[in-house]
């Protein structure tokens, strides 16, 4: 039992959901919001979306509902991002450039994380998003949103996936589901298909369906966020520290697949 039959199962799921195109959810962006983040063994994830398809509708583009998306992440040589992230640093920022295959749209992206927990996204459309430096337009667009000196930031770490985007029916609310997660450099590829990332966004942190579905299969909130774990996937040496427990909860969430199929063989 691979993978594979559990991405089976996921795609026959997804045809199940009720859609909801782009413009439909022109009023649930939440480019400020709360997020809460969990992992999920691939196994779970078939089960988890037939509970959850009654109370949300899924992102549907060109009849395609699981949608691959490439980001390129920007750090400064040192990393010094990621390290501002692992001592827990507040009012941080992601920065990168992201291709929305399905849409066949590039936007440039800068992501802040404020003091109170929130999360304040902020883009420009972009053409292409394979510069390893920032071009004339980003490099203004960063320089007026935040700090951040943009001569100093380079392309560190190219994070690819497929992603399910669901729509919550009754409230504001999105989530999302990323799968096949890959992280990449000039010398290195790393690829955690077992596991799958959900991403709850809320206007503020409420009551939702998700979350009594996700604890109905003992799943826990807390996640190291797709950048710093593609971080220490690729590069050896980063300080970590301040993410062991995220770690473990990663290492938890492997072994649960692993001891899923190795049952289903016995």
């Amino acid at each position: 039992m691979t993978t594979d039959f559990f991405f089976d199962r996921i795609q026959e799921e997804v045809t199940l959901f009720e859609p909801i195109t782009l413009a439909e959810m022109e009023g649930v962006k939440l480019m400020d919001r709360m997020d809460v983040k969990y992992l999920i063994p691939i196994n779970f994830l078939p089960d988890i979306l037939a509970d959850a398809k009654q109370y949300y509708k899924l992102l549907e583009i060109d009849n395609q509902r699981i949608c691959p998306y490439q980001t390129l992440y920007y750090d400064t040589e040192d990393l010094r991002l990621y390290h501002q992230h692992q001592v827990g640093k507040q009012n941080r920022y992601k920065v990168r450039s992201r291709n929305y295959v399905g849409s066949n749209l590039q936007f440039f992206e800068v992501k802040f994380k404020n003091n109170h927990g929130r999360t304040i996204k902020k883009r420009i459309k972009t053409q292409g998003i394979n510069e390893p430096y920032l071009h004339d337009e980003s490099s203004a667009f960063l320089s007026k949103i935040s700090p951040l000196e943009p001569q100093y930031l380079q392309g560190v770490m190219w994070v690819n996936y497929s992603r399910l985007t669901l729509v919550s029916k009754q409230s504001p609310e999105r989530l999302t589901i990323d799968l096949e997660l890959t992280f990449k450099n000039d010398s290195k590829e790393v690829q955690y298909a077992q596991i799958a990332i959900a991403e709850i966004k809320q206007e503020k942190v409420g009551a939702s369906p998700i979350l009594d579905i996700l604890k109905k299969y003992q799943l826990k909130s807390g996640s190291i966020s797709k950048y710093c774990f593609g971080i220490i996937s690729l590069f050896e040496g980063v300080k970590q520290n301040n993410f062991k427990k995220h770690l473990k909860r990663i290492s938890k969430t492997l072994h649960q697949y692993e001891s899923f199929t190795a049952n289903a063989y016995t």
